[in-house]
């Protein structure tokens, strides 16, 4: 922790079980030199979970968790897209997600087991 290595420690959520039964990844084309001011709205937002700075064919990706479709819905045509240096969503529906625990290893292989050799008594 002290080299900054280990930034913290945090619960695994259950969102749907947390009443956040949906989720999204939203992508912003934003204006130019607007991350850092973009970045504090999206930390605002209820339910921003992950946001990056990313290349290609869009700026910013966003993780949300929302109840419901409904409120997904607001938030993405009030709340980002009133914000006035993005310039484009896309939004992309999650329908399943799967946690990768890399806390604890694999578990190994078992070796097949051999055979008893062919005419053994």
């Amino acid at each position: 922790m002290e080299d900054g290595v280990i930034r913290g420690f945090g619960a695994r959520i259950n969102h749907e079980r947390a009443g956040q039964g949906a989720s999204a990844y939203i992508t912003l084309k934003i204006v130019q030199n607007s991350w850092r001011s973009v970045r504090e709205q999206l930390q605002a937002l209820p339910g921003a979970a992950h946001i990056a700075l990313v290349s290609g064919d869009f700026d910013v990706l966003l993780l949300v968790h929302t109840p419901d479709n409904r409120t997904l819905r607001e938030l993405v045509l009030t709340r980002i897209q009133a914000i006035p240096e993005v310039l484009s969503t896309r939004t992309l529906l999650v329908f399943e997600e799967t946690d990768i625990d890399r806390r604890s290893p694999a578990p190994a292989a078992s070796p097949p087991a051999e055979e008893p050799a062919s005419g053994a008594s």
